[in-house]
């Protein structure tokens, strides 16, 4: 980062995969966020946690990531809470206030304050709020018996978390996006909040204030979310290889960027990041 910081007033930065891996945070990691501080650069922590921002933050402090460290937190459980509390799109006006809540039990408060209620089953809901898989289940074919009684009745979906999976420690896990995945094979209708979509970008930008945007940097291992939605979003993007890109080539982390496999994962993805790295150090 200390040869790309001097061009950038402002960082949309990435959690899983760039600055942790859900259990520790990435060697150097917190120094460079340490660092771009210091040479008084504004810092967004943008991730799709199905989950209110504070409780991002006390996970961020116990992994040693204070909040001095960054401006804000933004998470697509905070852009699925605006959606559904603004209900300013048609598609949300439309939905009811029973959901059918498919996530884990940390996780079942995200719309606490609002005027919706969990529904006891699909029978009785109104639409579907995906968080995400339990950490517990065998696989995602788990949830094809209440996704199907979703689909029979024919109830959208709301995914606050567009990302297919993570790895934690080492081993990948399934995310809501994978399960929204599943739901729209069985011809049920999915809208997502987080990114690579526009509602969380302009909550960046908020958060940002009156910042060129020319001059803000995103950073993220994913190209289908982090680079894709930089791109739309219109400022430049930096990939992280030694994320998930690092375990579907199965390549050490800190392995250099390999051209050939990053030309042929961007054309396959059909987005291409300004810059790539093997991991977020200063």
């Amino acid at each position: 980062m200390a040869a790309l910081a001097a061009d950038y007033d402002a960082l949309i930065v990435d959690l899983w995969g760039v600055v942790h891996d859900g259990v520790a945070t990435y060697p150097g990691a917190r120094d460079c966020l340490a660092r771009l501080r210091d040479e008084g650069k504004r810092v967004i922590i943008l991730s799709n946690a199905p989950r209110r921002a504070a409780r991002v933050v006390a996970v961020l402090a116990r992994l040693g990531v204070e909040e001095g460290l960054y401006d804000r937190v933004v998470t697509s459980g905070e852009a699925t809470r605006a959606a559904l509390a603004r209900r300013a799109d048609p598609w949300y006006a439309a939905l009811g206030r029973a959901y059918l809540f498919i996530g884990t039990e940390g996780d079942g408060g995200l719309l606490d304050g609002l005027d919706y209620h969990a529904a006891a089953d699909a029978e009785s809901a109104d639409f579907v709020l995906n968080t995400g898989p339990a950490y517990d289940m065998r696989g995602i074919e788990d949830y094809d018996g209440v996704l199907r009684r979703a689909r029979a009745r024919g109830l959208p979906m709301v995914c606050a978390n567009p990302d297919l999976a993570v790895i934690r420690g080492g081993r990948r896990e399934p995310c809501a996006g994978e399960l929204a995945a599943r739901y729209a094979a069985l011809g049920g209708e999915v809208r997502h909040q987080g990114k690579p979509y526009p509602l969380i970008y302009e909550m960046c930008f908020e958060a940002l204030g009156d910042v060129d945007r020319g001059r803000v940097l995103a950073v993220g291992d994913s190209l289908e979310t982090d680079i894709a939605g930089a791109r739309a979003a219109g400022i430049d993007a930096l990939l992280v290889t030694g994320g998930l890109l690092a375990d579907a080539w199965g390549a050490e982390r800190a392995a250099p960027p390999d051209e050939r496999r990053l030309a042929a994962a961007c054309a396959a993805a059909g987005v291409t990041p300004t810059a790539a790295v093997a991991a977020f150090v200063w």
